[in-house]
């Protein structure tokens, strides 16, 4: 029998929470909770997810500061906003965020339930996003942020570190230059932070990465002069779609 979908249901309301939750549950999928931005983002980023319901104004963390870390590291998880920011500008603002979807409160169970359902729908058709990449020996676990040697030796990714691999293997083949990590891993446009920042962070990465890989370790991270950084050509990336998820 396949596994019922998982949704991750983030929302400080207790009331309205609770109510999602019996809503998804009565109608076949796997709901799981969360009532702050910060456990939200954790939660949402486990393995086996399908699909986010997203307040905006939220506790520790605000619902669009949540979607735009997501949107770093899982592309392709579709996200449904629930709010009470019912005007023009507020849904256009999550839509250029990267929802799929946006629900304003008050709603029925009934409508959340069909937006769902056409989200889901509309989810394969979306980029995979990369689980695992592979040089070697070494292999990268994108979910557990860490990178895993063949000697069984584990070492863990900061935040940014994964973020740039993430950011990388989202464009394999193609050159990222720094202006574009400054904007999608750190948030800030040129001038906000000095681009030697990530020059320093891709050389702890390319430590991290090569460092007890033994002698077939290939290049990880290639610097295009003038272009900025990309991937080296004999990785290996493993994408998990939809359907592997649910199964």
């Amino acid at each position: 029998m396949p596994k019922r979908p998982v949704v991750v249901v983030v929302e400080d309301e207790e009331a309205i929470r609770r109510g999602v939750v019996d809503a998804l549950r009565i109608s076949g999928y796997e709901p799981v909770e969360a009532g702050d931005g910060v456990s939200g983002l954790r939660i949402a980023r486990n393995a086996g997810v399908d699909l986010v319901l997203l307040d905006l104004l939220l506790p520790m963390m605000d619902g669009l500061d949540v979607l735009a870390e997501l949107r770093q590291t899982h592309p392709a998880l579709p996200v449904i906003i629930l709010t009470a920011r019912g005007s023009e500008e507020d849904r256009v603002r999550g839509l250029r965020a990267g929802a799929d979807d946006y629900v304003v409160k008050p709603f029925s169970a009934r409508e959340l339930l069909a937006r769902v359902e056409a989200v889901l729908r509309r989810s394969p058709e979306r980029p995979h996003p990369v689980v695992r990449i592979q040089g070697g020996t070494t292999v990268v676990d994108c979910a557990r942020r860490e990178i895993c040697h063949a000697s069984g030796e584990r070492i863990p990714l900061s935040d940014m570190e994964a973020d740039i691999l993430q950011r990388l293997a989202a464009h394999s083949g193609r050159a990222v230059s720094r202006e574009e990590l400054l904007a999608a891993v750190w948030g800030l446009r040129e001038g906000g932070v000095e681009t030697r920042a990530i020059d320093m962070h891709i050389t702890r990465l390319r430590q991290k990465l090569t460092e007890n890989a033994g002698d077939d370790c290939p290049e990880w991270i290639v610097t295009v002069r003038g272009k900025g950084y990309m991937l080296g050509p004999d990785l290996k990336l493993v994408t998990e779609s939809p359907a592997e998820r649910r199964t």
